[in-house]
């Protein structure tokens, strides 16, 4: 509100949510096109620092151990230290990218809610104010909705619960019994990290584990891609990328096979007091549950729009949803790795500039038809 009580909004082309791979993505190819920032879009982040996720991974996770990294559109990341924690490899890049090409963020901000607006555009509510946009990139991602799934007597417990969004690295199990579960890469690298310093470990998974052997090359990368696009095109929620492409079989997993760290239980049918417990009669106690059990998309800003299918996802093609031709979802499904998330910022970028432009053309085609119009009334009579 300003001074006389009204409501401040400020109307933007494009409103970027979220500044991690995929905001940046969208942010740099907003500005080769001619768009400038904190005048025609802005970047909104609700990270204190930049780096989007990265800059909230655990210390243990070192650059060397990162998979798949892919350098942002313009500039490559060079010279890292592989022993260097990734939150701060990764952290230190993108806030060299956005201060070399001027993005301007904004952070940190909070963004509330998202709703139909006035005069066709919408309203974006948010910490620092109201913005009112032609269009929205949503860039989320999911490291705000850990997903923690509910078993019976889990309130019980007496020992420590925590999910991977908390895990503060190994040292903090030393002489722990610890229970991890979750069949990704997240619960096997903390498991075999954890392993090393734990009075014992558990593992369960609701699957077998699948492991993948040899390369993953362009053409495994597609097939893979294709799976997750056909989900979100039929409005389901995004898999996991483990339940598509399988996990690596590299050297640290054989060891950890040989040693037994990775022989899996199923997963159990409740919690204890002191630990888990299946209907075979089978139990195991332990100190910690760390469960690494992914996350899912941080879109409930998005609720007023009503896009959900009923499957439980918004239905996308390409990154539009296909309910609102003005929100786009980059980071989402199948453009959630890194490299995914570049080629959507710019797939992103390309359609919304068709709308801006179409926007424009039907505002200065009315203005011709109105002007001729009024031309016509205020003409004398003969």
């Amino acid at each position: 509100m300003n001074d006389f009580g009204f409501e401040e909004v400020r109307a933007v082309d494009v409103v970027v949510i979220g500044a991690g791979q995929a905001g940046l993505s969208a942010a740099f190819h907003l500005r080769r096109t001619g768009l400038e920032p904190d005048r025609d879009f802005v970047v909104l982040d609700h990270a204190p620092e930049p780096g989007g996720a990265w800059q909230f991974r655990w210390p243990s996770l070192t650059y060397g151990k990162v998979h798949g990294m892919h350098a942002l559109p313009g500039m490559e990341l060079t010279g890292a230290d592989p022993a260097r924690p990734s939150s701060e490899v990764i952290g230190a890049y993108f806030d060299t990218y956005e201060r070399t090409f001027g993005l301007r963020v904004h952070r940190p901000v909070d963004v509330t809610a998202v709703r139909e607006g006035e005069g066709g555009l919408l309203r974006v509510e948010t910490s620092e104010g109201v913005y009112a946009t032609r269009a929205l990139i949503n860039a989320t991602g999911t490291w705000d909705r850990p997903f923690w799934p509910r078993y019976p007597g889990q309130e019980t417990f007496r020992g420590r619960q925590l999910h991977t969004a908390q895990y503060p690295g190994p040292e903090a199990f030393a002489g722990k019994r610890v229970l991890v579960v979750g069949g990704g890469a997240s619960g096997t690298q903390h498991l075999m990290e954890i392993a090393e310093v734990a009075a014992g470990t558990t593992w369960v998974t609701r699957r077998e584990p699948v492991y993948r052997e040899g390369p993953f090359g362009e053409v495994e990368g597609r097939a893979a891609v294709a799976l997750v696009e056909d989900r979100v095109r039929r409005g389901l929620p995004p898999q996991s990328v483990v339940s598509v492409t399988g996990l690596p079989l590299n050297d640290a997993i054989r060891a950890a096979r040989a040693r037994g760290i990775l022989d899996r239980l199923p997963m159990f049918d409740r919690i204890t007091p002191t630990g888990v417990a299946w209907d075979d009669g089978r139990t195991v106690d332990v100190d910690v549950i760390l469960w690494a059990t992914g996350f899912r998309a941080a879109i409930d800003h998005l609720a007023p729009l009503r896009l959900r299918e009923p499957g439980g996802g918004i239905q996308v093609e390409g990154t539009r949803a296909v309910r609102d031709e003005r929100v786009h979802l980059v980071g989402y499904g199948p453009s959630a790795s890194t490299i995914g998330a570049n080629r959507a910022g710019r797939a992103a970028v390309s359609d919304i500039r068709r709308l801006l432009d179409g926007d424009r053309d039907r505002e200065r085609d009315g203005d011709r038809g109105h002007g001729s119009e009024h031309d016509q009334v205020a003409a004398p009579t003969s």
